[in-house]
């Protein structure tokens, strides 16, 4: 029998159990009512209780960790969530190679969140040493083996997620269920900003610009400073996904998006549905 909470009952935060939820709606491929908190709807309330659920929620997926997703912690959310970022993993079967001129297949939740937003994406040249924990936007240059236009979808089997703000978001996977990469960016060096521009169904959503240290760097250099302080270093390899330029754009399923970044190329997706995984 189901337990059902009153409100005589103790409120129970069980970062196990919201993880189990959140993995298994996942797995199916199936969309959830509400965040699976006792009293359901609270999200974890301090950034120490949201990562709590993500370590829960990654040591139950099967799949490796291959890189990293950043976003900033918006404004009014900002006493609550002391960070100027959060971060959320990127699953290996999640990252896409995108060739110029293709389109990648990037699955969503039907009935759940997503979203895609135009990114700069990293590569990582080599491991990073473990224990800094005050990394620059200057001291990360040497670890880049690659800048890339990119796209993360974002999607989540809560369709609310955003809304309940970033303990939700960093407690389900930073609401990440893809990264692409798309061309590389060879003279990033020499760049100050990249303007860009996105498209869903041909209609333009929205536009923004990136700046080059400000941003994607900085963006590095956090998650090299918060997985420090979780006890962890980034990998030769790894991605990082480092925050949306042109908006957090909302995405249905067959939906395609174009995202085009002046001088560097474009990156196509289509939206799918996400399937069973087993996970």
């Amino acid at each position: 029998m189901t337990a059902v909470f009153s409100p005589a009952s103790t409120p129970v935060f069980s970062p196990d159990s919201i993880a189990a939820a959140f993995t298994a709606a996942r797995a199916a491929g199936r969309a959830l009512s509400h965040y699976p908190s006792n009293p359901p709807n609270v999200a974890p309330a301090t950034l120490a209780d949201a990562y709590a659920v993500q370590a829960a929620a990654i040591a139950r997926w099967p799949d490796a960790v291959a890189g990293w997703k950043v976003a900033r912690v918006p404004g009014p959310f900002a006493a609550q969530y002391p960070d100027e970022r959060l971060i959320g993993p990127a699953f290996a079967a999640n990252i896409h190679r995108a060739a110029a001129g293709s389109t990648a297949q990037c699955p969503v939740f039907d009935g759940g969140f997503s979203a895609v937003e135009a990114e700069i994406v990293i590569v990582l040249k080599q491991d990073t040493p473990a224990g800094k924990t005050d990394w620059t936007a200057d001291d990360v240059i040497p670890f880049v083996q690659s800048m890339h236009i990119g796209v993360e979808v974002a999607s989540s089997p809560l369709a609310t997620l955003n809304d309940l703000g970033p303990g939700a978001v960093i407690s389900d996977f930073g609401n990440n269920w893809g990264v692409v990469l798309g061309a590389e960016i060879p003279n990033w060096r020499a760049l100050e900003t990249i303007a860009v521009e996105t498209f869903i169904d041909g209609q333009s959503v929205g536009t923004g610009t990136a700046h080059i240290k400000p941003g994607p760097l900085a963006a590095l250099a956090f998650t090299l400073n918060k997985r420090a302080q979780q006890g962890a270093v980034l990998r030769a390899g790894d991605v990082i996904s480092t925050g949306m330029l042109t908006g957090v754009h909302d995405i249905r399923i067959g939906q395609q998006s174009r995202h085009v970044f002046a001088g560097c190329g474009e990156v196509l997706v289509q939206i799918t549905k996400a399937a069973v995984t087993g996970g």
